[in-house]
């Protein structure tokens, strides 16, 4: 488990090519997002300068597979992140980013409960399997995100109120931020 605590050091060459620093062999950025789906975390650096790439190609990964059709951010998402580089917003977008990606790894299986104890079609026919659906779609889609533990019990009544004490004390917390 050692291993996985300390980033995968990644060093590109001068003639861009990218080079695993444990396995002895050049990595393609597709094996890069392969380490990353699979819960390691990654540092990238160039060779000469020793400047941290890391951002940078994660930013290609995320383009690549963007333009592939392989869709997760909304146009509206997109728009806004331009909108943040250009205006006093771009300190607070960041942790604001972060804090929802946090809680969306940490609610995922609340999220499908309530969903569905919410439901007045809970009671409809064959809700089970579309149920059972959502929960493995929130299952690939959280797929190799570090820090997601699959939940199989029921969870209390209380999860509702949970929810919105977290989304109460997010709230609260970027209010001062932009104070």
């Amino acid at each position: 488990m050692s291993q996985d605590a300390k980033p995968l050091l990644i060093k590109r060459y001068a003639s861009r090519r990218l080079y695993n620093t444990e396995t002895s062999d050049y990595v393609t950025l597709e094996d890069i997002a392969g380490f990353i789906r699979d819960g390691r975390e990654v540092q990238i650096v160039d060779l000469k300068s020793g400047d941290d790439l890391t951002r940078q190609y994660l930013l290609q990964i995320v383009a690549e597979h963007e333009s592939r059709g392989e869709s997760v951010l909304p146009i509206d998402v997109l728009t806004d992140l331009v909108r943040s580089y250009t205006t006093q917003a771009q300190s607070v977008v960041p942790q604001f980013l972060a804090m929802s990606f946090e809680m969306l790894r940490d609610g995922q299986s609340q999220i499908v409960d309530n969903m569905a104890r919410a439901n007045p079609m809970a009671a409809m026919p064959g809700f089970e399997e579309m149920q059972r659906q959502q929960q493995a779609f929130m299952k690939t889609m959280m797929a190799g995100w570090p820090g997601i533990q699959e939940s199989e019990g029921g969870s209390s009544g209380d999860d509702l109120d949970d929810i919105k004490k977290q989304l109460s004390e997010l709230q609260d917390k970027l209010s001062k931020m932009n104070k």
